[in-house]
């Protein structure tokens, strides 16, 4: 087992190292990370976008379609123009808190670029895709109510100030890599990053006209189903991903979030039986983005057996997040983001320094001198602070957007739906 912690913190530590031109490409391992780019872009489109899409009423399906598909085109040339710099680059004397600006456009970045087998340009793709998904993620905290141009100029700059700093804390060599904080694959860059952001977006921008009184309930449960499976597909790449390799780390990380959205499912599916008689399809697959959201901090550290209580653990607190949210603090988050990625993020990350622990069946810590206590408040402070950046700069935001080009829709344009309103189309002619 203490073999198992020393190879993960040589791992998590992959992408704070220097690339060298003097290394050889592993083909095998190349390959995983093509197909693993692949699977996390998938999981944007049309993965989240169907998932999305059929949640949202009839009006409004294709606002979500076109803010899901321009998110994944603009994030994509902004990261390849300057972000992947600032979050993976050598940031010089602020190298704790940003990256520099010296790899913009790829500068110096050419086919021999290598290590640790993996291409480059291959790394700067596959963490281009969780730059995409994370910012998408927030679209469901203020769907249905909100100016496409709104939409673009939150992307901009969350991206640019939220996303592009703490990804670089926590796997560009920053301030919270240096104090051993455990973040495999996202559970505080993707989902406690989105999970604040959605919150802050929703109490931002206000209610929905009738909510809570009139029922929302979704369009098409057919495309929700379609999106979830996609989800959980294209999450083996977002997950085993993480281990930059094709290897035994990868094979483990894709076991564990399959163990987990399984019971994650499967917990979320008995809290609402017992509650309301019946389960349901989106309960199901709500349940499954729960159990996947919480385990993907701990899934390269936790064995099946951790991750199998993480995704029951996840199933039954993010069901009573989502109730408590929704019908007791009457906070309009539309999507659940908030309740299911923020506090599944949350979750999994607190809980990555308690199952990573070799003493309960865990892979180790990547402090080779970390302790079960002091792990956990790394833990926590990466939570904290994560949560406090993303909520502040997003309310931040907000309000600038507000005073300057507006967010919200009118009542009669909300009424119409912003399928029409913003693009002249419908996404039904029947």
């Amino acid at each position: 087992m203490k073999g198992f912690g020393n190879f993960f913190w040589l791992l998590v530590c992959v992408p704070g190292v220097a690339w060298g031109a003097d290394e050889t490409v592993n083909l095998a391992n190349t390959a995983w990370m093509l197909t693993a780019t692949a699977l996390v872009l998938f999981m944007t489109l049309p993965g989240l976008a169907l998932f999305y899409g059929g949640i949202v009423r009839t009006k409004n399906v294709l606002s979500i379609f076109m803010q899901c598909f321009a998110i994944t085109c603009l994030v994509s040339v902004l990261w390849f123009a300057f972000v992947y710099s600032l979050a993976f680059g050598d940031g010089g004397s602020a190298q704790d808190w940003i990256g520099g600006l010296g790899k913009s456009f790829l500068a110096g970045v050419g086919v021999d670029a290598v290590s640790n087998g993996i291409p480059e340009t291959v790394f700067s793709a596959f963490q281009m895709t969780f730059a995409i998904i994370t910012p998408a993620l927030v679209i469901g905290g203020f769907a249905e109510r909100i100016k496409f141009s709104a939409v673009l100029w939150f992307s901009v700059l969350w991206l640019v100030f939220v996303y592009a700093p703490v990804c670089h804390w926590v796997w560009g060599g920053g301030w919270l890599a240096k104090m051993g904080f455990m973040d495999f694959a996202g559970g505080a860059v993707v989902h406690v990053n989105a999970g604040a952001a959605a919150l802050v977006s929703a109490l931002v921008l206000g209610k929905r006209r009738g909510f809570p009184q009139t029922l929302m309930l979704p369009h098409n449960m057919t495309m929700v189903f379609t999106g979830a499976a996609m989800l959980w597909v294209g999450w083996f790449g977002f997950n085993a991903g993480s281990a930059l390799a094709a290897n035994g780390a990868a094979g483990m990380a894709l076991l564990s979030t399959h163990m987990a959205a399984a019971a994650g499912s499967l917990a979320w599916m008995a809290m609402e039986w017992l509650r309301h008689g019946k389960p349901s399809i989106l309960g199901i697959v709500t349940g499954m983005v729960a159990g996947l959201g919480t385990v993907t901090p701990a899934s390269g550290f936790v064995t099946p057996v951790g991750a199998l209580l993480i995704g029951l653990l996840a199933g039954v607190v993010c069901y009573l997040a989502t109730q408590f949210i929704k019908r007791k603090l009457m906070i309009d988050d539309s999507l659940d983001v908030s309740p299911v990625h923020g506090v599944g993020g949350v979750i999994g990350t607190v809980l990555t320094g308690i199952l990573a622990a070799p003493v309960l069946g865990g892979l180790g810590y990547t402090l080779p001198t970390a302790t079960m206590g002091g792990q956990v408040w790394v833990q926590l402070v990466g939570v904290a602070v994560t949560a406090l950046w993303s909520g502040g700069l997003t309310y931040l935001i907000f309000k600038g957007l507000e005073a300057t080009i507006g967010l919200r829709v009118s009542a009669e344009e909300e009424t119409e739906g912003l399928d029409l309103v913003f693009h002249d189309e419908k996404g039904y002619n029947l």
